[in-house]
């Protein structure tokens, strides 16, 4: 029995024709209205999968972008300080205070600083036992203690050196840090506690017999060297419209509605005002940069929805995102706004065409920030409700996994598709092959029967061309 290779060079032997190349175009013939329309059905499964993800993609990045732009607070009013060496001001989301504020720092809040007896070098030995800190507010020769803040106990081990009590304070993480300062003297330990009044220290030893130096470490206003204390704690004092204020830190919250302030300088007798800038130009520019990113999406939408030419004709997410579109100008996305006040897109100037495009009423858009500039800077903030939590609804709506009228939705569809498509595919081939081998094995004998006819027939020509020659 022949092999197959030799079965396929013999092919074509007897008759002349290429039998191997006529079953490989017959079985292909049989497949190719079936494979063609497997092909183009893939061909278009590609590209509704990107027309849809770049669809949702963009939509995404938009609502990112604008979120971003949202989160640097130049669309609502931003607080300045006059003299920007006392205080740098900030105001919470959403907030949107009038007029102006004055500030007059008068002390900023001051951590307590104490330092040790010197020391040869931060290596050299303290003795051993337990070190105490007690907290509270230091007055004249004693400590009125918080007995909320807890007392921290600092455990000195034998053969400790100077930099090895600083290391075991700061382990305690108790508010208060430690250094070993190499002064011109000799190394200090340097001890400095948090802001605040309530939040000066003593700091107390116990020493272990035989084992003694810690004592030289201890300190009490009441019985110790006062100038080994640097600084004393001391809460922030300063007036805001001439109203006396004071923090425990240099960082003062909610001091009016919204508006906090971080001190970093005083300026006794000598007020400096705190205004609040006019985001209007800020809003104008990105209701016009807001448009012209949504229309860059509409165009690609209706591209892709187009009744002729788009791949997306019939799709659900795609149809979805175009309703969510139509209705954003005109929907209420500030619900808590007074009557009368801006609550829609369209009362910042966002317009729908009737080719579903949009564009820019810059005069409606003036006349609302004219009118109401505080109801137009709470469309943008990063809350539940406003221009970006619209936006950002949108784009997530579109990407809502499981969802299967959202353009992820889609996707997935369109994808498992795919899946079932190459395995038709797959199937198809494996069919076309097995009708080539079938031809193959069938043109294999009748070939063989025609070498065999043609052998018979030339024995015959040449016998009767024999019989002719002997008659002469």
């Amino acid at each position: 029995m022949e092999s197959s290779t030799s079965i396929v060079t013999a092919l074509g032997g007897g008759s002349g024709i290429d039998m191997a190349a006529l079953a490989q175009n017959l079985a292909t013939a049989q497949f190719q209205m079936r494979s063609a329309r497997l092909t183009i059905r893939a061909e278009t499964l590609d590209r509704q999968i990107s027309a849809a993800s770049s669809l949702k993609s963009q939509m995404l990045q938009l609502a990112s972008a604008l979120g971003e732009r949202v989160r640097t607070g130049d669309l609502s009013p931003q607080p300045s300080v006059g003299n920007s060496a006392v205080a740098l001001a900030r105001l919470a989301p959403g907030k949107t205070p009038v007029g102006s504020y004055s500030l007059e720092v008068l002390a900023l809040a001051a951590p307590q600083t104490l330092a040790s007896p010197t020391y040869a070098a931060s290596t050299a030995p303290v003795g051993a036992g337990t070190l105490t800190l007690r907290f509270g507010t230091v007055s004249g020769a004693g400590l009125i203690e918080d007995t909320a803040h807890t007392a921290v106990a600092i455990d000195i081990a034998t053969g400790a050196t100077l930099a090895d009590v600083a290391s075991a304070i700061n382990a305690k993480g108790a508010g208060v840090t430690a250094y070993v300062a190499n002064t011109t003297e000799g190394a200090r330990l340097v001890l400095k506690g948090s802001e605040g009044a309530a939040n000066g220290f003593v700091l107390e030893a116990a020493e272990t017999p035989g084992e003694e130096g810690l004592a030289a470490l201890a300190w009490n206003p009441a019985n110790t060297d006062p100038a080994r204390l640097l600084a004393g704690s001391a809460n922030a004092s300063f007036k805001l419209d001439g109203l006396a204020m004071t923090s425990t830190s240099n960082t003062a919250n909610d001091v009016a509605p919204g508006l906090s302030l971080n001190l970093t300088g005083t300026n006794p007798g000598a007020p400096t005002l705190i205004r609040f800038s006019d985001p209007a130009s800020a809003i104008t520019s990105v209701m016009q940069d807001l448009t012209t990113a949504l229309n860059e999406i509409v165009t690609a939408l209706s591209g892709a929805t187009n009744p002729a030419t788009g791949d997306l004709d019939r799709d659900s997410g795609a149809r979805a995102l175009r309703r969510e579109l139509t209705a954003l100008a005109g929907s209420v996305i500030m619900p808590g706004a007074a009557a009368g006040t801006a609550r829609t897109l369209a009362d910042l100037g966002l317009a729908t065409t009737r080719d579903g495009s949009f564009r820019l009423d810059t005069a409606r858009l003036a006349a609302t920030l004219k009118s109401d500039a505080k109801g137009a800077a709470a469309f943008f903030t990063p809350g539940l409700y406003g221009v970006y939590a619209s936006l950002d609804r949108i784009a997530r709506s579109a990407s809502k996994a499981g969802d299967p009228g959202s353009l992820t939705g889609s996707i997935s569809r369109y994808t498992a598709q795919q899946g079932k498509l190459t395995l038709d595919q797959s199937k198809l081939a494996e069919a076309q092959e097995k009708l080539r081998a079938q031809l193959t094995s069938r043109f294999a004998t009748s070939e063989s029967r025609v070498g065999a006819s043609r052998s018979t027939l030339s024995f015959l020509q040449n016998q009767i061309a024999a019989w002719n020659s002997s008659g002469n």
